[in-house]
This record gives C-alpha cells, structure tokens and sequence, in this order.
C-alpha cells in the first residue's frame, strides 16, 4: 500500500516537472526561450532549490477548465541560494496555459513574496506569461492585485527583481513596475499596457509587440526597464550580478568581497582627463573605471537618459552606488528624464545602504518650452528630494561644472552631503561667465570702446575670481580641493570615516514625493 502511495506521488512529481509536456517544452526551445525550471536552475546554485507548491492545481470547472489541470499550474516557486545567499523565487511557465496568471498562481506567487519578507531576503521574479486566465473572470484581477499590494509592502525592505523572459502584458506589467529592478531579454519579451490590437483599434496605429514594448523600446525610450540582456542565460547572470551588489534586507550592510585592487592606488591619468576647453567632453566611464575597484562598474538603465550616469561599483570591495553627469551626451545637463533616473536610483541606494558618490560635471538644467511643459520642474525637485532624504554616507566630487541650481541640488552640502571634494579644474558658480556679463556688466562692456576685448577681460577676470572651486572653498561649501590622482584614495579613506555614520529625520508617516 505504501509503495502505491509513493508511486502515485512520483507520478504527479513527474508530470509537474514536464509542465505543460515535451511539446510545449520543444516549442518553448525553439522561440528562443529556456523553460521556468531551465531557468531556476540557471539562477540559483547548483543543488539548493527547494520548491514550494510543486503539485497545486485550480479548481475551475467554468469553459472545460476541469480538463486542463497540470501540476503546478503554470508557475514554479520556492527558494535557494545565489553565491551561497538565500533567495525566494517564482518562474511563470509559458508551457502551461500560456503561463496565464491564476489565483492558484498568485496564491503560490504571495507564499513566496510573505516568506522572502518575514525572513529578509531578495525576492526574484522570473515573467513569462500571456496574462489574466480569461476562464477565471474577476478572480484572475483580484490575484494581481495580491502580487501588486506585496511588492508595494516589500518595497525598500528586501530587493525585488523582474526579469521579464517573454510576454508581460495588461495588469501583470504593474507587478514589475512595482519593483526595484527591471531586466528584459532583446527580441523574446515585452512588456505594454495595451496590445497592438486594441492600440489599431483605439487609435489607428499599426504597430507591432516589439516597437510597442520591446526591450530596446523600454531600456531607451520609455525608462521603464533598467537593464538589457541578449537571451535568457545572459539576463539570468546579470541577475545575480545585480544581486551581489545589493545587501539581503534594508538592516545588512552592502555586500564586501574580496579585491586585489589596492586600496591606496593613485591614478596619475586623472590628472590630466579633464580637457583644458570647458566645451569638449571626456570618457565619464573611464573615469568611473579609474575610480572605482578593477571592472566593478555596473550601469543601471545604461540607455536612457544617457546625459547622466549611475549605477553599482565597489570600493576597496565593498558595494557603492554613484551618480554622475555625462559631459558626452547633452553636455550633462539636467532635464526631465535623468532627474527622474537619478532621483529614484538615489532612493534605491539610500534604502538598501549603498553609499551614494557623485561626480559633478553639469551646466545646469535644460532650458526650453518643451522641458517646463513637460514639468522639468517637479521632476527637478525629485533630486532635491532624493538626496536630502537619503540618510546613507554622501560624498560628492566636483570633476568641472556645477552651475546654479543644479549644484545645489546634486549632493551639495544643503542637499545634507557629509563631503564635498572638488577637483582644481571645478568651475562653480550660479552661473557662467557669458551668461552672467550681461546681468553684471552689461552696460560697461557695451559702452567700452572695444565691447569685445571688454568683454574677454570681463570673462577672464570672472573666471579667476568667481569660476573656480576655490571660492566655494573659501566658504565652505567645497571641503577640501584635491588632486584628482588621489581621489580613489581620498573616497576609500572618507567612506572607512562615515561606515559608522548616524543621521535622522524627522518623525513622520512619510514625505511627499513631487509628482
């Protein structure tokens, strides 16, 4: 009697690892795509997955639903380890009903998110799905809604990814909106709101899944994703790159490795990477690179809003976020979209306990009827925001401009930075000398008998009084002026001061973030 007891349980086990059969799983193969389980064990360490719910079901009879029962119902959930660090997980399984979502599935999904919360540690979503089961009417929208009011009280609490492996579309795009990190695989996923169908009918517009809500569109354009990969196994190690960078639970520390990088390695080419004409730009990654640990620089949405830079990185092993304008694209300046990208990557490291570091290079917002329609100013303030309210060690270099209001609020002193170090190629000023010899000598340089040789001398001596990081200095709004050779070096020796760092703010519910 036991031994059919046994039998009948392998049974069922079998059948749910083949998910919706061999088929289904050739067919999965031959789009390009690896199955929810390939991928599991693609993510985590080899032998350490204990799954959760291998064998629930659905128990809809409605539209023939009771002859299309499968062992697991289309998601794959449980936990194991990530370079020996646990991690809950759940992979949508396209091979069982299209991965289509279910109560079951969020039923299943909710056990995974409740138990990565209650024991502090990353919660990662591997989506590929069709979207609502249609046959489940209002119980498939109540489900989302479980997914969505979780990763809304996870949030900050625990890292939480999405890597979208193929279709994501209608409700279920909210669940990875929701979360910290965002990846998507080039040519098999996508992600919208609406299809192409309903767009043609609304509107008139042909177009299709992939110009509507492929990766490229996502990771360039709309912002929504934060990072690309090429297939299925490339998003999945980038997965557990972006995971090493980040502590298990909003109460760890940032993860330390090992380097051989030495800590009190001086870079002589800095010295000289900041061209002598203010107007040309330089390799801002390369700089990144030269700063921080060997090869540990990991962009986040690389693509967009390429006028500012920010991301992962390590110091002498230890995970730091950074910031930092990009003199190669927009000349660095501020506008809509990067205010955005810096605001919220600054809330993500001030959460998660990653020293924020930025490289100030930025001539000031981006003037324009289009920017202050499309609200720069609102979006502007969320800098302000984000950094004033991150609690997490702060430090800000001055590599050459920082103009106006965009000085103040990229991690200024008044922004609460803990350092400020400016290079001696800084040039900080409310504004630059052509723009400010109007407002202050207009009238002289016009009524000078040679208007352009007053105005040369003009901007010569503003640069020599005003345009330079030493007045700052003077009155201490810039910390110190360092060489730039020693600024690995200076970062690792402040961060090693401010590792026991304690700031407050006030008692509140929360704040209210400019919309």
């Amino acid at each position: 009697m036991a031994d059919q007891r046994l039998i009948k349980f392998r049974e069922l086990r079998e059948k749910s690892l083949l998910g919706g059969g061999q088929s289904a799983i050739d067919k999965q193969h031959q789009s390009g795509k690896l199955t929810a389980r390939e991928r599991i064990d693609a993510f985590l360490d080899a032998g350490t997955f204990q799954e959760l719910g291998a064998l629930a079901q659905h128990t809809k009879v409605d539209f023939d639903m009771d002859k299309k029962k499968f062992p697991g119902d289309g998601v794959v959930t449980g936990f194991g380890e990530v370079e020996g660090r646990p991690v809950g997980v759940f992979a949508q399984d396209f091979t069982i009903l299209g991965g289509s979502f279910s109560s079951v599935q969020a039923q299943k999904i909710n056990k995974i998110q409740d138990l990565s919360l209650e024991a502090g540690i990353p919660c990662i979503g591997l989506n590929d799905s069709g979207g609502a089961r249609v046959q489940e009417g209002v119980y498939s929208l109540a489900a989302y809604g479980e997914v969505f009011k979780r990763n809304v009280l996870a949030s900050g609490v625990i890292p939480q990814i999405s890597v979208i492996m193929g279709p994501c579309a209608g409700g279920a795009v909210y669940s990875p909106a929701l979360t910290d990190f965002t990846v998507m695989v080039d040519g098999t996923s996508y992600m919208f709101l609406t299809g192409p169908g309903v767009v043609k009918s609304v509107t008139g517009e042909d177009v299709t899944q992939e110009e509507l809500g492929g990766a490229a569109v996502h990771t360039q354009r709309s912002g929504v994703a934060h990072f690309r990969a090429a297939d299925d196994n490339a998003a999945i190690e980038l997965t557990r790159k972006i995971l090493s960078y980040l502590p298990q639970n909003n109460n760890e520390d940032t993860p330390l490795v090992a380097t051989t990088d030495s800590p009190t390695r001086v870079e002589e080419e800095l010295n000289t990477i900041i061209p002598e004409d203010d107007n040309k730009a330089y390799d801002l990654v390369h700089l990144l690179d030269l700063v921080f640990d060997t090869g540990t620089v990991l962009q986040v949405q690389e693509e967009y809003a390429r006028n500012a830079v920010v991301g992962f990185a390590r110091l002498d092993g230890r995970a730091v976020g950074f910031v930092a304008n990009n003199p190669g694209y927009m000349s660095g300046v501020l506008d809509i979209d990067s205010s955005d990208k810096i605001s919220r990557f600054c809330r993500i490291a001030d959460a998660y306990n990653l020293p924020i570091i930025t490289f100030e290079d930025c001539p000031g917002y981006l003037p324009g009827t289009q920017q202050e329609y499309g609200g720069v100013i609102r979006h502007g303030a969320k800098i302000i925001y984000g950094y004033t309210e991150a609690t997490v060690p702060k430090v800000c270099i001055v590599t050459r401009k920082g103009t106006g209001g965009a000085y103040v609020a990229l991690s200024s002193i008044q922004m609460r930075a803990d350092v400020v170090f400016a290079w001696p190629s800084a040039q900080i000023a409310v504004m630059g000398p052509a723009g400010a010899a109007p407002l202050v000598r207009g009238k002289e340089i016009k009524a000078a008998p040679d208007p352009k040789k007053a105005l040369a001398d003009f901007i010569e001596e503003y640069r020599e009084n005003f345009f330079n990081p030493y007045r700052a200095a003077d009155i201490g709004q810039v910390d110190e002026v360092i060489e730039p050779k020693d600024t690995r070096v200076r970062l690792i020796q402040i961060l090693q001061v401010l590792q026991t760092k304690v700031q407050t703010s006030p008692n509140k519910k929360h704040g209210i973030f400019p919309s």
